[in-house]
């Protein structure tokens, strides 16, 4: 719990400093040629197939709900079993999450991006609606469901080096819940945004909490 509130502050404005700011800027880039290359609704289009949807929808669910329980889970493992590992693990994954969220609800309530609907007719995929809160915080760019997925992976990922296994599980979960969600309740710039953002806050929490050293700057 310390070493949770501690870091939290530093590690926020780690996720901005020096070339993790680059990320940020790339996360842009990409946004604004997928939209003006009308990438964004080409895969809007391609992705009305309804067995597809069928089976992407649970990622807006697994996605909404797996940050809930699963530091809860971890920590309350962590405690009953004596393991320090595990807490340690429980509350880096819950610091990247509110990370990712925080970060998240900042961006959005500046762009204020419209989402995708399933009775679209016109293609809506370059309307920004700039300014505070135009938008809400609640909807929009980056998706949060893709920041806080890859948050949470690239978090275990860098902190538990070994069993590797674990590490590309948590990435494989991060890319159904990102792409899933570009299928249905989001564009395909907001899940790659989304995975930039959150690998990059990954990094900066699992680093930070993985070592005793220093924290990165």
């Amino acid at each position: 719990m310390r070493q949770f509130l501690v870091t939290l502050p530093r590690n926020l404005i780690g996720c901005f400093t020096g070339r993790r700011l680059i990320w940020h800027v790339v996360a842009i880039l990409l946004t604004l040629i997928l939209v003006l290359s009308g990438f964004d609704w080409h895969w809007f289009l391609a992705t009305r197939n309804p067995a597809l949807r069928s089976w992407m929808w649970p990622a807006v669910i697994i996605g909404g709900l797996l940050p809930i329980y699963l530091p809860l889970l971890l920590l309350a493992f962590g405690f009953l079993a004596k393991n320090t590992r595990t807490i340690l693990t429980g509350w880096a994954v819950a610091q990247a999450e509110l990370l990712g969220a925080l970060i998240v609800i900042a961006y959005k309530a500046f762009t204020g991006r419209a989402h995708p609907a399933h009775n679209v007719g016109a293609d809506i995929s370059h309307v920004f609606h700039f300014g505070f809160l135009r938008g809400g915080v609640f909807w929009g760019w980056p998706s949060s469901h893709a920041t806080i997925a890859f948050a949470m992976a690239v978090t275990v990922f860098t902190l538990h080096p070994k069993p590797r296994w674990l590490g590309w599980v948590a990435i494989l979960y991060a890319f159904y819940v990102g792409i899933g969600v570009s299928m249905t309740i989001h564009w395909f710039s907001d899940f790659v945004a989304g995975a930039i953002i959150g690998s990059v806050i990954g990094v900066v929490v699992g680093r930070n909490f993985g070592s005793d050293k220093k924290p990165l700057d």
